[in-house]
C-alpha cells in the first residue's frame, strides 16, 4: 500500500496540478481545512502566480464578501485607494489582517501596473455579505441596483422609486440585529416590508435581464456585471433574512444552504468570464453533500462546490488541502490509520496527491476518521477522497 501511495504523490506546482485533470477547468478550486495558516496562503499565492503566468488564469476568488471584494478589484486593476485602506475595507471575516492576503493583493497590483485591462488579473470575493452572527441589510445592493437601472432605462419601467425602497428598508440595524441568529422572532425577514422588498428585488433583476442589450451599450459591460452582482446579492440576502425568521427544525439547514447557493451563483458568474482559481474552506468547495451537527440536530445541505460541479462538470475541479500538524492549536501528529497519518509518514513536507490513485491504493483499507480537538481545523473525510481531483498535503503548518 505504501508503494501505491508513493506513486500518487507529486511536487506542488501548476504543471503537476493541471496534469491531474482531463482539461483546463473554468474554476480550479483550492480548499483549505483551516483559515489563516501562513503556509497555506503562501502555497495558494505561489500556485496562482504560476497559473496566471502559465495557464491563462486571470481571476482569484476567495471566501470573502462579494461586494467588499469590488474595493480590492478596483485597487488591483486601477490603483484606487491605498493598500492599507483596501486591506482594512475590502475583506470580510477579518481576512484583510492575514499577511498572505496582503501579499496577494500587493503582487496583483504590481503585476497589473501598466498592462491593458484585458490582460490584467482580477480579484473577487464570492461569499455573501454574511457573518456567523448576522447578515447585512439589503440596502446597499438594492439601492445600487436601482440607481444603475434608473440611470439607463426609462423611469416608467422601474417597479418603484428610490424613496419607496428606502421606506421599506427602514433602519439598517433592524436587519443586522445579532439576536436574530438565535431568536427567529427578532428577525425582520418575514415582515410585510421584507416580502415587498423581495418582490421588488425580483422585478429589478428581471428588468436588468430584459434590458441587457441597451444596458451594455449605454453603460459598460463591467458596470452591467456589477449590477448583476448587486441583484444576486440583494435577492440572496432577502432569502437569508427570510430563513432567519423561520421557526421550523430545518431553519439552520436552510440558512447554510442559502449561503452556499449564493456562493455558487457568484462562482458561476465568474466562470462565465475567465478561468479562475477559487480559494475557500474545503467544506464550501467539496463535491459531496455537507453534514454537521448543531447540538443534537443533524444538518445537511449542498455545498457551493457541489452546486457548481453539477453545472460545469469537467469545467470544475477541486483540490482539497490536508494538514499533518497545526501544533499551535493542539493539532499534533495524526494517527497512522487516518488518511493524514498515511500521508504524514511520507518524507516530503508538502506535495499534491492524485486522489483517485490514492483511493485505488486504499481500496482494501478503511482509513479511520481523524478527530480534531480544535474546532477551527476540519480533518479530511476519508469518504470524500475518491470524489476529489487531488489532495495537497502539508506536513507541518
Amino acid at each position: 500500500m505504501t508503494a501505491g501511495i508513493t506513486d500518487a504523490v507529486h511536487t506542488v506546482n501548476a504543471p503537476t496540478v493541471m496534469g491531474l485533470l482531463p482539461a483546463r477547468p473554468r474554476l480550479l478550486a483550492l480548499g483549505e481545512p483551516t483559515h489563516g495558516a501562513d503556509v497555506l496562503l503562501e502555497l495558494r499565492n505561489d500556485l496562482f502566480r504560476q497559473l496566471a503566468e502559465r495557464d491563462g488564469y486571470r481571476t482569484i476568488a476567495i471566501e470573502s464578501d462579494c461586494v467588499l471584494g469590488l474595493i480590492v478589484d478596483d485597487y488591483v486593476t486601477s490603483g484606487t485607494g491605498t493598500l492599507d485602506e483596501v486591506m482594512e475595507r475590502g475583506f470580510s471575516h477579518e481576512w484583510g489582517a492575514f499577511a498572505g492576503n496582503r501579499e496577494l493583493v500587493r503582487w496583483m497590483r504590481a503585476y497589473n501596473d501598466g498592462r491593458p485591462l484585458a490582460e490584467q488579473l482580477r480579484f473577487a470575493g464570492f461569499d455573501g455579505p454574511l457573518e456567523i452572527t448576522a447578515a447585512a441589510s439589503p440596502r446597499q445592493t438594492l439601492t445600487a441596483l436601482h440607481a444603475y437601472l434608473a440611470t439607463w432605462v426609462d423611469a416608467d419601467l422601474l417597479p418603484c422609486t428610490a424613496e419607496s425602497l428606502d421606506r421599506l428598508l427602514g433602519a439598517d440595524d433592524r436587519w443586522t440585529n445579532p439576536a436574530a441568529m438565535r431568536d427567529p422572532s427578532r428577525s425582520v425577514g418575514q415582515t410585510h416590508d421584507a416580502e415587498q422588498l423581495r418582490l421588488l428585488a425580483d422585478e429589478l433583476v428581471a428588468l436588468l435581464d430584459a434590458q441587457t442589450p441597451q444596458l451594455i451599450a449605454a453603460s459598460t459591460r463591467e458596470d452591467w456585471h456589477r449590477a448583476r452582482l448587486y441583484g444576486r446579492t440583494a435577492i440572496g440576502l432577502l432569502r437569508y433574512h427570510f430563513a432567519m425568521a423561520d421557526t421550523s427544525p430545518s431553519r439552520m439547514a436552510r440558512l447554510l444552504g442559502v449561503r452556499d447557493s449564493m456562493m455558487a451563483a457568484n462562482l458561476l458568474a465568474i466562470a462565465e468570464r475567465v478561468p479562475a482559481l477559487v480559494n475557500a474552506h474545503n467544506g464550501h468547495l467539496q463535491r459531496d453533500r455537507s453534514r454537521m451537527r448543531m447540538g443534537d440536530l443533524p444538518v445537511e445541505w449542498w455545498s457551493a462546490g457541489a452546486i457548481v460541479n453539477a453545472h460545469l462538470g469537467q469545467g470544475y475541479a477541486f483540490l482539497a488541502t490536508a494538514l499533518g500538524t497545526l501544533r499551535r492549536h493542539g493539532v499534533n501528529s495524526p494517527p497512522p490509520d487516518t488518511v493524514e497519518g498515511l500521508l504524514y509518514a511520507l518524507p516530503e513536507n508538502r506535495y499534491v496527491v492524485d486522489a483517485r490513485r490514492l483511493a485505488t491504493a486504499l481500496a482494501n483499507v478503511t482509513p479511520a476518521s481523524r478527530v480534531s480537538q480544535w474546532f477551527g481545523y476540519s480533518p479530511l473525510d476519508p469518504a470524500h477522497v475518491a470524489n476529489t481531483d487531488g489532495i495537497i498535503f502539508v506536513k507541518d503548518a
